[in-house]
């Protein structure tokens, strides 16, 4: 079984790009850094794929939408 992944290093790993990206663009980029069989959590919520951390970052507003995709800022990232 693998390690179960923050959903906070998602985000990290997004801020290292500087620019918006696709929601399937995300999930590559995941899937690259972290593994094909990676499971996700955050404070709030776990044992998720990568679809469903995305759907759940996007619903608590950790994106920033644009026409160009999606991008997050270090202030949508919590602390704890």
């Amino acid at each position: 079984m693998c390690e179960s992944v923050h959903g906070h290093r998602v985000m990290e790993l997004m801020l290292t790009l500087d620019k918006a990206i696709t929601k399937a663009d995300l999930k590559v980029l995941m899937q690259e850094h972290f593994g094909g069989a990676a499971r996700y959590h955050t404070c709030s919520a776990s044992d998720m794929n990568a679809d469903a951390l995305i759907v759940l970052l996007e619903k608590k507003g950790k994106f920033i939408e644009s026409t160009a995709g999606i991008k997050t800022a270090a202030d949508r990232i919590c602390s704890h």
